[in-house]
């Protein structure tokens, strides 16, 4: 006898009205909710159009990035690649010493735009929460951020003070975050550019570490077992985010705010210590364990039942809530954070209610498993959702025309030996004004804001090529330590899609050299424009086969990540920005390599080839900020 609410027997849903309005807001097209219907073999109802459109969005579905991903290198010959791309939540990567680790980034652009402040905050919510639902101990934050000018390069001066309150709001709210969950910031990139002035980039990354053996998967398990949902009370807020993030910003985005969700970090720390310690110490009371992102209890219990091969039914109006008066629609949409859906053998519920209820959260139960593929959600007495998972979890794929555009081609094929040598003067002129550009310049302003030395194992710390840490845990003479960084030379690959995107793993390599560390994996967070224009879904896809080519040669698999499409807003598309995320290792982080000079008398030695070819400055931060130019071929070293 299990304490799951008792369901009613089922009865037909009212059909949906689904004028364009409706679709609009859930960012469906007219021939997807035909196609739906078709599947269906009728009309949705209300609650089912919206698991369809936030399951069926770009942001949830990857319906355009998707038949792309096959060309990424996702395992390795060592076997140290322990889960499929796509698979879980996050990668994990065997690092010796009975330790995996386990990464991922993802982004929140467009939640950034609107409330800069609670779009980063959540973010880093968001990608935290995928490490420990797979049991990991997350140590370390990352962040790879983009926004307009902050200077004299806005186009006006309202545009630079937007671009400054955004920049400031996103900074605040990476470091309001992640400072309260104890986990050090240690590393990631600021870029400013005019492309982002719409439309900023805000990505985090998480790194997370667990005993080899011990992660858990989102599955559901098998039939009876019960659904508890745990953490935070769900609102009204975050209601349609992953279609808000599925669509170009416009001037009416404003009034999509309540799409954008609010945290608290207070409380993620409490559900992240619980669920880390449920899974170490009592990971035989669990089936599966499983955030609650985009899309709220839809995305997380279809999702899992998915992976199961099962169905499930739910029961909405055991759901706790915050708000009064909320309909199946919003409690099955909310994108209230700091919530989980554990997966729980029936057994163990009241141990499970017991185990939160120590970290003063509490966990209900709202659902079970079944076994008719059906994803049936009740309200009450009512049916209101029936549709089966393979439906929800399979959005049509697309494949578009893809084109470069000549403009960009012209740009490209400019030949940079044009520009008159320096003399001294010239050359020391525009040393100064490199040093003076926002890109180059320190960005201690930025980490100083952020608790890098929590946890004491930020061996290197923000402002080298790369962040190093020790590891704990190790058995006796091991001295393991890891590096990670984040790179993504955008206007490299504006210029050239597949060498710029090859470009930004080599960089990530590199970086990753210089410390000492050896590159294992790497995460990838694809920010591009609306896919469905042929230039864009060009750089797309050949972004996608730079960066596969140089994973490949360097035996870096990618192992997780996150595509963003549709960032562009009425200035236009945004840089193509894909960002590598790269994990690496060191036998002895005592012998990590930092950036600074040491010693007076230091010799110092430039490695590589002495001699470049005018070709080396396309696309430079030189030429953009002497030259007021982005232009030339992109080489990949």
């Amino acid at each position: 006898m299990t304490d799951t609410p008792p369901f009613p027997p089922p009865r037909d849903a009212p059909p949906a009205a689904a004028d364009d309005a409706v679709l609009a807001q859930i960012a469906l097209s007219r021939s997807e909710y035909e196609l739906a219907c078709a599947q269906l073999g009728r009309a949705p109802s209300d609650v089912e159009l919206g698991m369809l459109g936030a399951l069926w969005s770009e942001h949830c579905g990857y319906k355009h990035s998707r038949p792309l991903f096959h060309h990424f290198p996702t395992d390795a010959p060592d076997g140290r690649i322990l889960t499929s791309l796509g698979e879980e939540n996050a990668g994990a990567i065997d690092i010796g010493g009975g330790l995996v680790a386990v990464m991922k980034i993802e982004s929140h652009n467009h939640p950034s735009a609107i409330e800069p402040y609670e779009g980063a905050a959540t973010g880093v919510g968001g990608i935290v929460r995928d490490i420990f639902a797979m049991g990991a101990q997350p140590i370390a934050l990352l962040d790879s951020l983009r926004f307009g000018p902050i200077d004299g390069g806005a186009a006006t001066d309202e545009q630079r003070e937007r671009n400054r309150r955004l920049c400031r709001g996103v900074v605040a709210g990476v470091g309001g975050y992640g400072n309260c969950l104890g986990i050090p910031t240690v590393g990631g990139e600021l870029v400013f550019g005019p492309a982002y002035s719409g439309n900023p980039l805000v990505n985090a990354m998480c790194l997370g570490i667990a005993p080899r053996g011990a992660l858990i998967s989102a599955t559901a398990g098998p039939p009876g077992t019960q659904l508890m949902i745990v953490g935070a009370d769900t609102g009204r807020d975050g209601l349609h985010g992953a279609t808000f993030a599925s669509v170009e910003l416009d001037e009416a985005s404003a009034e999509r705010r309540p799409a954008v969700q609010v945290g608290n970090p207070f409380l993620e720390k409490s559900l992240m210590d619980a669920c880390v310690g449920l899974v170490r110490e009592h990971r035989d009371w669990l089936e599966g364990l499983q955030d609650c992102g985009a899309a709220g209890i839809t995305s997380a219990t279809v999702e899992m039942a998915e992976r199961a091969g099962s169905g499930l039914r739910l029961q909405t109006q055991a759901v706790p809530r915050r708000e009064l008066g909320m309909t199946p629609y919003e409690v099955m949409l909310s994108e209230s954070q700091e919530r989980m859906i554990a997966a729980v053998k029936p057994a163990h519920t009241d141990d499970v209610r017991q185990w939160f209820a120590h970290w003063d959260l509490h966990a209900e139960v709202i659902g079970e498993v079944t076994s008719d593929g059906l994803a049936r959600v009740y309200d009450g007495d009512q049916e209101v959702a029936a549709a089966p998972v393979q439906i929800l979890t399979n959005p049509p794929a697309y494949t578009p025309e893809a084109a470069p555009d000549p403009a960009m081609l012209a740009r490209a094929q400019w030949d940079p030996a044009q520009l008159p040598d320096l003399d001294a003067a010239g050359a020391n002129e525009a040393l100064l004004k490199l040093l003076a550009s926002p890109n180059l310049a320190s960005k201690r302003w930025v980490w100083r804001q952020y608790d890098h030395m929590v946890g004491t194992s930020t061996v290197i710390t923000p402002g080298a090529d790369a962040a190093v840490l020790r590891l704990r845990g190790l058995p006796d003479g091991l001295r393991t330590g890891l590096a990670v960084t984040t790179d993504g030379p955008g206007r490299a690959v504006a210029l050239d899609p597949r060498s710029g995107a090859a470009r930004a793993v080599c960089e990530a390599a590199r970086n990753l050299a210089c410390t000492g560390a050896q590159p294992l994996a790497v995460t990838d967070c694809l920010n591009f424009a609306n896919p469905e224009r042929a230039p864009i879904y060009h750089q797309l896809s050949e972004a996608i086969k730079g960066m596969a080519e140089a994973c490949n040669q360097l035996g870096t698999p990618v192992v997780s990540g996150n595509a963003s499409l549709y960032n562009e807003s009425e200035d236009g598309p945004v840089t193509p920005t894909p960002v590598v995320g790269m994990l690496g290792i060191l036998k002895d982080v005592t012998k990590a390599v930092p950036m600074a000079f040491q010693d007076d008398g230091d010799v110092i030695w430039l490695l590589g080839e002495a001699e470049q070819s005018a070709n080396s400055l396309g696309g430079s931060e030189y030429l953009a900020v002497v030259h007021h130019m982005e232009k030339g071929p992109i080489e990949v070293d």
